[in-house]
């Protein structure tokens, strides 16, 4: 029955197209001076940032432009732990690195950073720091706490008035082992599970799923009801994202997805998927899933990336002898991310109610493309069908451009201990290692600012901090 969506779709946009052709002088006009305002040029962006913060992300981000301190930022921290200790080594991350991507530890300290986002125009976008990959399985016990900590963050999220729509990130791998994950992908390609059994097995009901040995029936319902504990707390208050992982057990990951929204998507999009365009497959997965949401009747809720596995799917695949899961180039990825797209705003623009999209990027092309783009279809910037997403301490140009031009815009936030934080901080680091090393343009606005401001001050000469010059570290 899915099939049968595809080309129902693509005979929707055609007409669509056409209907855009027509001679529309004046939107050419509008779209022209869209783009010239969302050019992302302005240093001006950063006006709100403090002279320190200016000077940290300055040191931070010309560190990141160095591939060998990326690539091995895991074991320099490890060493750092080993020769500073635990409170040394927190003293130098916390002021540096620490305070660059993540929130804070506690409740007020959280609460403090969510505030001047807010003020800002920015909404947060909770994150627990919590996941797993195969061979890291800790038992019930540690899911059952890394359980307690997502009901927190829906709690937090919830109760602070840092947003009038929040979300929150949630990672499946962090409730239910990894091991099993990949058996159920396995099965369910050979056997697709009825996504009814799923959602009665959440509701407690004692199924017996194929293939499963007792004990691993036993840790797929604990883990089903966890899910379903977190979604009971959520609907009607917070919106949450499930993130995609490895190929060798998404399947897995949006089977249970789609079972939470089934069970609790009936009358608006409380529990997301997210999509991974890098993958060659993802055009297919988005288009299945918007068959099923409306087979089914729920609404789908979609966060669209590009996708941070991409040297490990392609190592695996090699070691495997499988076919290389990942577009061949960036162009291809580019184009299937802009193709998905358009695709959602698509069905937005038809049913807003019953369809919503993040656009998670850092590519200023896609950004302007989806403003262009719901411009053209008559999609509210703020109407809650469509808004964006980038991670905390970077692309803030890109992220204060659109706040400042009324578009709906979250940061990912992670939040915890530096202990608890990271490996977190290291895995985002290396998964996104490309976007770190490519950040020369916030850089260099960055710059900008800063020597706009010490050209006012008149405290530095103005040429302190151009180019070739020498570069402040970050302090602290």
């Amino acid at each position: 029955m899915c099939s049968r969506l595809r080309p129902s779709l693509s005979h929707l946009l055609s007409l669509r197209l056409l209907g855009t052709a027509a001679p529309r002088t004046a939107a050419a006009r509008r779209s022209d001076l869209l783009s010239a305002t969302l050019a992302f040029e302005d240093p001006s962006a950063f006006r709100v940032k403090s002279l320190g913060e200016l000077l940290r992300a300055l040191g931070i981000f010309r560190l990141c432009s160095f591939p060998v301190l990326v690539n091995h930022c895991g074991k320099l921290m490890s060493v750092a732990r080993t020769l500073l200790g635990r409170r040394g080594f927190s003293l130098l991350l916390r002021p540096t690195v620490y305070a660059q991507f993540v929130a804070g530890e506690n409740e007020r300290e959280i609460s403090q950073s969510m505030e001047k986002m807010s003020l800002l125009g920015l909404r947060p976008m909770l994150a627990v720091p919590i996941e797993e990959d195969l061979g890291e399985s800790t038992g019930e016990k540690r899911y059952d706490d890394n359980m307690e900590a997502m009901l927190e963050c829906v709690r937090m999220s919830h109760s602070n008035a840092w947003s009038r729509d929040p979300m929150m990130q949630l990672k499946i791998t962090a409730l239910l082992s990894p091991e099993l994950c990949v058996k159920l992908t396995t099965l369910i390609t050979q056997q697709p599970y009825d996504l009814n059994l799923v959602v009665r097995a959440m509701d407690g009901e004692p199924i017996n799923f194929p293939g499963l040995d007792e004990s691993e029936v036993a840790h797929f319902l604990c883990g089903l009801q966890r899910l379903n504990k977190i979604a009971e707390a959520s609907v009607n208050k917070v919106r949450v994202l499930v993130d995609a992982e490895y190929t060798y057990m998404n399947p897995a990951l949006s089977l249970v997805t789609m079972a939470m929204m089934k069970k609790f998507n009936k009358d608006g999009s409380w529990i997301w998927n997210t999509y991974q365009c890098y993958l060659k497959e993802s055009r297919s997965l988005l288009l299945d899933a918007l068959c099923l949401s409306k087979d089914e009747g729920f609404c789908l809720g979609v966060k669209l990336v590009r996708g941070a596995y991409m040297d490990k799917e392609r190592k695996l695949a090699e070691k495997e002898g499988c076919l290389d899961p990942i577009h061949q180039c960036w162009e291809d990825t580019n184009d299937s991310y802009n193709g998905s797209l358009d695709v959602m705003l698509e069905v937005i623009s038809q049913k807003p109610e019953r369809y919503r999209i993040i656009v998670a990027t850092h590519n200023e092309e896609s950004v302007r493309r989806a403003a262009k783009r719901m411009e053209e279809l008559g999609i509210d910037k703020d109407g809650g069908a469509v808004c964006f997403g980038q991670l905390l301490g970077m692309c803030d140009h890109v992220s204060l451009t659109l706040a400042k031009e009324g578009y709906a815009v979250y940061k990912s936030v992670p939040y915890g201990s530096v202990e608890d934080t990271l490996p977190y901080l290291v895995r985002r680091a290396q998964e996104n290692r490309t976007v770190l090393q490519g950040i020369r343009k916030e850089r260099d606005l960055l710059r900008k600012e800063l020597r706009r401001r010490l050209r006012l001050s008149k405290g530095f000469p103005a040429a302190w901090l151009t180019p070739g010059t020498h570069t402040p570290a970050a302090p602290g």
